[in-house]
């Protein structure tokens, strides 16, 4: 048996469904499922039970036996939200439980981390263990899960194997449910398709022309891939990136949904808001040599497939 928590959100159902697509069809997934408007990211899935998260620590006691392994991706994603309690009872309070319990039962685990985490890339993007508590993230989001990489690094009581996984910039299909955090490329679908053309900040920093910030954009496909390895070959518990290595810019992506769309590229830049200004980052690209060097060497979709792949599921939808 699996757990996959947060199942019914963006990442979680893609692994779900990975899990469905490789024979693992005992699955126990963990959400608070009474949001209807994500029931499409699970209906069609095979699995044996739905948990509610605030009864899953009960249901962990009672069935702890049966667990074979935990993925934990349930967590409040919004990097716009200010009060720091909302992340503490539901990405730190949680995960750290769950943590127990996985330590306690000797059940290995996969937990989400983020790239949120290293704030403006002061000490760059490298997952090394030992520059954890110098990071400064630039949001609660970051900071919670931050938090939680520090408690799980100090303990020595552990699971027997463990894996925090810093993703990066997550695109793909099932993030219609997420509002203004869903990736760009869905906010730039839907500009198109609405105005035939697409909004994108403009650069307040000289070192970068206009729609050439860079970010390291990774296909959520990509992401199960690596979450289904771990499982499988269980390398050295610890940090783990997961991006694919390579930035590119906001026009890169833009450009390719346009492509992908069949639509001529339009493309307007507007001030990035004061309240962020500060806090933007200009740059971001995972430094990908950990997870290569524990054996990872699956390719990474490229940004041209990964768009035209979502672009084509957003279609098929209508």
């Amino acid at each position: 048996m699996i757990v996959v928590t947060g199942a019914a959100g963006f990442i979680a159902s893609n692994v779900a469904m990975s899990l469905n697509q490789h024979g693992f069809n005992d699955l126990v997934l963990v959400d608070d499922f009474s949001k209807t408007e994500k029931k499409r990211n699970y209906e069609n899935l095979a699995f044996s039970e739905l948990v509610d998260r605030n009864a899953f620590f009960d249901w962990f006691d009672k069935n702890h036996e049966k667990i074979d392994f935990i993925v934990h991706l349930g967590a409040r994603t919004d990097t716009t939200e200010f009060d720091y309690n909302v992340f503490q009872q539901l990405n730190v309070d949680y995960t750290l439980g769950l943590w127990n319990l996985c330590t306690e039962y000797h059940i290995p685990l996969v937990y989400a981390s983020s790239a949120a985490t290293y704030g403006m890339g002061e000490l760059g993007y490298d997952d090394r263990h030992d520059i954890v508590p110098q990071l400064k993230p630039l949001n609660p989001y970051g900071r919670s899960k931050n938090e939680i990489d520090k408690f799980i690094l100090g303990q020595k009581e552990q699971p027997p194997f463990w894996a925090g996984l810093k993703f990066f910039n997550v695109y793909g299909p099932n993030e219609f449910h997420k509002g203004k955090m869903a990736s760009v490329i869905l906010h730039a679908y839907r500009q198109i398709r609405e105005t035939g053309k697409v909004k994108l900040f403009r650069s307040h920093n000289l070192a970068y022309a206009d729609g050439q910030q860079l970010r390291d954009f990774v296909y959520v496909k990509d992401v199960a891939k690596v979450i289904l390895w771990l499982m499988e070959h269980r390398p050295e518990s610890g940090l783990y990136n997961v991006g694919t290595g390579h930035a590119r810019s906001f026009y890169d992506l833009a450009d390719n949904t346009f492509k992908a769309m069949g639509i001529e590229t339009n493309v307007e830049f507007i001030d990035t808001p004061l309240e962020i200004r500060d806090k933007y980052q200009y740059f971001t690209e995972a430094n990908m040599a950990k997870l290569r060097g524990v054996g990872y060497s699956e390719p990474f979709t490229s940004l041209e497939n990964g768009v035209k792949e979502y672009i084509d599921f957003l279609y098929s939808q209508l």
